[in-house]
C-alpha cells in the first residue's frame, strides 16, 4: 500500500525542498506524484500516448501539462538529492524532449545512464526515481513511475561486501511510490526502463523492506496454520522489522553475486534466452542455496563477529521459510519458476528426512537440515558442472530429470512421457513449447495450504516495512 496518497495538483511552482527526509510530505512531491498519476492515464502499453483516443489533440495538451508538473516537481526536489544532480537534470531534459517530440515511445536512455545509485551505498541515503518503466511482478506496461527510496546499508554489510564483492548490488527501502509498486514488485532494475538501446548495467536494487515485511506476515500465518514450532531466531525475525531487513540484505548480497559465480554452462542471467521455466527455477534456487551454504560457513567461523554469525544463522532460516511458505503460493501457476523452486526444496527436505508433516503438524529436524539443504545444492551444482560439456537441449533434459526425481510432473506432461523424436531432433523451441504452464502442479499439502493462506498472500501485495 502506498505510504501517502497524492494530493490535488498544485497551481504554480512548489517551494524548493532541501531536506530529503521530508520529501514525501512536500508540495513538490505531491505535484510530481499527482502529475505522474494523471499522465499514466494517457499512456498505452509501450509508454507512448494512447493512439486510439477520440481527442488526441486534447490528450497531447493534457500530457504536456502533466509533464510540466513532473518537471516542476523534479526541479523543486533536486536540491534535496545533490548526489543525483546529474540524473535529475537529465531526467528533466528527457521529459521535455519526449513532450517536444510528440509523446511517442519514450526513450530515457540518457537519464538511466546518468543514474548510478550503487555509487552511493550509504545507510539512510535517499533517492528520487522517475522513469517510464514496467515493474517486475507488477505492471507489464511501460508507464511512468515515481519513487522515493532510501538506501539500506548497515555497517556489517559494508564490511561483508569486501568478502562478497558485488558493486552492482543495492538494497533499498520504499518510502512512497506510484501504482506499479503497489504490487508484488520488490526490485528496481534498469533493464525495465524504456530506452533506445541497452547500456552496460551498473546497478540492480532490491527493496529489502518489502521482502522482510511480507516474509514476516506470511511465515507468521503459515506457522500458525501448520502448527510449526518456530526456532528462536525466526521468532526474532517476525518481531523485528529492522533485523529482518538486515538479514534479507545479507541473503540477497550473496545470492545476487552467485549468478556470476560457479561452474556455469550458460550466460548466468540467461538474458535473451528462451528456455523451459524450470531452468530459471534451478538457477534462482542455486543462488539461494549458495547463500545458505555461505551462511553455514560464516556461522561456524569463530573469527567472525558474533553479530554477523547470528545474522548468518538467521539467513538460513529466512531462506528455508520464505522458500517453502511464500514462493510456492505467490503468483499464478503459469510457468511460476520461483514457486517451483520452493516446491522442490520442500519436497527434497521431506523425502530426505529433514522436514516432517505428521498428524497435521509441520516439524523441522534442525540438526539434519543444513546437510540436506547442501545436498540439494550439490546436486544442482553437479548438474551445472556436467552441462558445461553437454549440448543445450541435453542440459535441459538432465535438469528436468533432476526436478522430476523429487517432484511429480503433470499426468499430461509430454516431457514426463518422453518427447517424440521430431521434437528431440528439432530446434530448442520445440522443447520449450512442449512444457506445460504448470508442469509440476502443487502437491495436496500445498493445495490445502494455499486455500488457507490466500488472504495473507493477497494482503502482502504493496506492503512495505511500515505496513
Amino acid at each position: 500500500m502506498s505510504i501517502t496518497q497524492p494530493r490535488p495538483a498544485i497551481v504554480g511552482q512548489p517551494e524548493v525542498v532541501e531536506d530529503a527526509s521530508r520529501a514525501e510530505h512536500s508540495e513538490a512531491w505531491a505535484l510530481l506524484k499527482s502529475s505522474v498519476l494523471a499522465l499514466r492515464e494517457l499512456q498505452q502499453h509501450d509508454g507512448a500516448l494512447a493512439a486510439d483516443s477520440a481527442t488526441p489533440d486534447a490528450d497531447a495538451e493534457a500530457a504536456r501539462r502533466h509533464v510540466a508538473g513532473i518537471v516542476a516537481g523534479l526541479r523543486a526536489l533536486a536540491p534535496a538529492f545533490p548526489h543525483d544532480a546529474a540524473y535529475l537534470a537529465q531526467s528533466i531534459a528527457d521529459f521535455e524532449r519526449w513532450a517536444a517530440e510528440g509523446f511517442g515511445v519514450p526513450d530515457f536512455y540518457d537519464s538511466l545512464v546518468a543514474f548510478d545509485p550503487a555509487a552511493h551505498r550509504v545507510d539512510g541515503l535517499r533517492h528520487l526515481v522517475v522513469f517510464p518503466m514496467y515493474t517486475q511482478n507488477g505492471s507489464r506496461d511501460r508507464l511512468v513511475e515515481a519513487l522515493l527510496v532510501e538506501t539500506i546499508w548497515p555497517a556489517f554489510i559494508a564490511e561483508l561486501e569486501t568478502r562478497y564483492a558485488n558493486k552492482l548490488f543495492l538494497s533499498l527501502r520504499l518510502i512512497d511510490f506510484t501504482p506499479g509498486y503497489d504490487t508484488d514488485s520488490a526490485v528496481l532494475f534498469p533493464e525495465t526502463v524504456a530506452m533506445r538501446e541497452i547500456p552496460p548495467f551498473t546497478w540492480g536494487a532490491i527493496f529489502q523492506d518489502r521482502e522482510a515485511a511480507r516474509f514476516r506476515a506470511v511465515v507468521r500465518e503459515a506457522a500458525a496454520i501448520t502448527k510449526l514450532d518456530l526456532p528462536e531466531g525466526t521468532a526474532r525475525l517476525l518481531a523485528d522489522q529492522d533485523l529482518a531487513e538486515q538479514v534479507f540484505v545479507m541473503w540477497d548480497l550473496i545470492h545476487d553475486r552467485s549468478h556470476m559465480r560457479g561452474d556455469l554452462p550458460f550466460d548466468p542471467f540467461m538474458i535473451k534466452q528462451r528456455m523451459p521455466y524450470f531452468l530459471y527455477s534451478l538457477e534462482e534456487l542455486r543462488c539461494d542455496l549458495t547463500a545458505f551454504r555461505e551462511c553455514v560457513a560464516i556461522a561456524a567461523d569463530a573469527s567472525v563477529d558474533e553479530g554477523v554469525r547470528d545474522r548468518a544463522r538467521l539467513v538460513q532460516q529466512a531462506v528455508l521459510f520464505d522458500r517453502i511458505f511464500r514462493f510456492p503460493l505467490t503468483g499464478s501457476r503459469t510457468r511460476n519458476y520461483d514457486g517451483l523452486g520452493g516446491q522442490l526444496l520442500f519436497a527434497w527436505l521431506h523425502q530426505h528426512g529433514a522436514l516432517h508433516w505428521t498428524d497435521t503438524e509441520l516439524a523441522i529436524d534442525w540438526e539434519a537440515l543444513p546437510a540436506r539443504v547442501l545436498e540439494l545444492s550439490d546436486a544442482i551444482n553437479e548438474l551445472y558442472w556436467r552441462s558445461i560439456d553437454r549440448p543445450k537441449t541435453v542440459h535441459w533434459l538432465a535438469a528436468y530429470e533432476l526436478v522430476r526425481a523429487t517432484l511429480t510432473p503433470h499426468p499430461a506432461s509430454a516431457w514426463a512421457r518422453g518427447l517424440p523424436d521430431e521434437v528431440l531432433a528439432g530446434a530448442p523451441k520445440g522443447y520449450t513449447d512442449a512444457v506445460l504452464d504448470d508442469e509440476f502442479p502443487l502437491s495436496m499439502f500445498y493445495e490445502a495450504l494455499a486455500k488457507k493462506m490466500a488472504p495473507t498472500i493477497e494482503g502482502v501485495a504493496g506492503i512495505t516495512g511500515r505496513g
